[in-house]
């Protein structure tokens, strides 16, 4: 049943949707804007169990655009802590937040304005860096190569924002390891083509991946929620298939994460990847099933009803719902009310669906 509690670890959540993260590229240096409160405040009221704040880099490099949220510094901190003492406020409801580096996929102009547009140097552009120096797409500028020095940084900037997000007090963390994002570009074959002990067989593929999970999991608290963003499968004939994807969940399971969010697809900008409704549910379900994680799915889930239904069938443990929120802010209250569930609703609202 989809409004029953589920606990993990010490944390508590009242049903089993999450907010998924969503990014607003609404930034000011990396710093939550007047927009976030607006967002994610209403957000906050939609009834869901987990609140998700959206994909935030670990460094300024690891931006996705010059607007996207940042935690590296003692400002973007204290920025950060305000808006999570903000939302606290409302209700008690457990908030989260996605870390991320976006490697080649950084230094482009927000989608609205251009859309798959890298950055030029009148807007500010900035080097990227990746696996392998292969672009993203055919207009894209060619990354850097990561040296071992540089990945040394990136895993003390993701212990950094780690410890900042620790001290802030957020209920759960989610590292992103999809969508294309650097760890994910580490993870398949597509992109990386290194023939060091960081490229080529799936070991070594995993290798950079799993020690920022191992990184990670020393600093954050074993009372609170750890997960990962995961892809079960590139959609493409030489990507990561749901086979490898089974492997890597079993080893961030063993590094003691405590949950993956599936998703699929983003290596490439054209994959054969088709969007229907619950179409991740089946890759959550395998996933699920071969490793017994604690698994949450995604993916044009736009009722409660059927949510439901991929709950009670076991397909998934924990759903991530997105644009519907965005769409339909009562999405829930409109669905516990059709099941006759009672007691979901904020009090301030609960006479509007009588």
């Amino acid at each position: 049943m989809i409004f029953k509690k589920i606990k993990i670890n010490k944390v508590i959540l009242k049903n089993k949707i999450t907010v998924s993260p969503m990014c607003q590229y609404s930034a000011i240096d990396g710093c939550p804007s007047d927009w976030h409160y607006k967002h994610l405040g209403k957000l906050n009221l939609s009834g869901a169990g987990l609140l998700m704040m959206e994909s935030t880099a670990i460094n300024n490099e690891g931006k996705i655009t010059h607007s996207d949220l940042c935690l590296k510094n003692s400002k973007q901190e204290k920025s950060f802590k305000k808006l999570f003492n903000y939302l606290k406020k409302l209700n008690d409801t457990p908030i989260g937040i996605q870390l991320s580096h976006a490697g080649r996929k950084g230094s482009s102009f927000i989608p609205w304005i251009k859309s798959n547009t890298p950055l030029d140097k009148k807007n500010n552009l900035w080097q990227t860096f990746a696996p392998s120096a292969l672009k993203k797409d055919k207009n894209w500028p060619i990354p850097k190569e990561l040296n071992a020095k540089k990945m040394e940084l990136i895993i003390n900037d993701f212990k950094n924002t780690v410890r900042k997000a620790k001290n802030i007090g957020f209920d759960c963390i989610e590292i992103h390891m999809a969508h294309g994002y650097l760890l994910h570009q580490f993870l398949s074959p597509i992109s990386n083509l290194r023939i060091d002990e960081y490229g080529g067989n799936l070991k070594n593929r995993f290798r950079f991946p799993l020690k920022i999970a191992k990184e990670v999991r020393k600093i954050w608290p074993k009372n609170k929620i750890l997960g990962a963003r995961i892809t079960g499968t590139d959609h493409l004939k030489k990507g990561i298939s749901i086979n490898e994807s089974i492997l890597f969940v079993r080893e961030l399971k063993k590094i003691g994460f405590d949950y993956v969010c599936v998703s699929s697809g983003g290596i490439l900008t054209k994959t054969n990847l088709k969007f229907k409704k619950g179409f991740r549910v089946n890759l959550c379900k395998k996933i699920k099933k071969k490793t017994s994680i604690i698994t949450r799915t995604s993916g044009l889930i736009k009722d409660i009803k059927y949510a439901n239904k991929i709950i009670e069938k076991g397909s998934a443990d924990l759903l991530a719902i997105g644009r519907s929120f965005i769409n339909d802010p009562m999405l829930i209250y409109k669905g516990a009310k059709q099941m006759k569930i009672k007691n979901i609703i904020e009090p301030q609202y609960n006479r509007m669906f009588d």
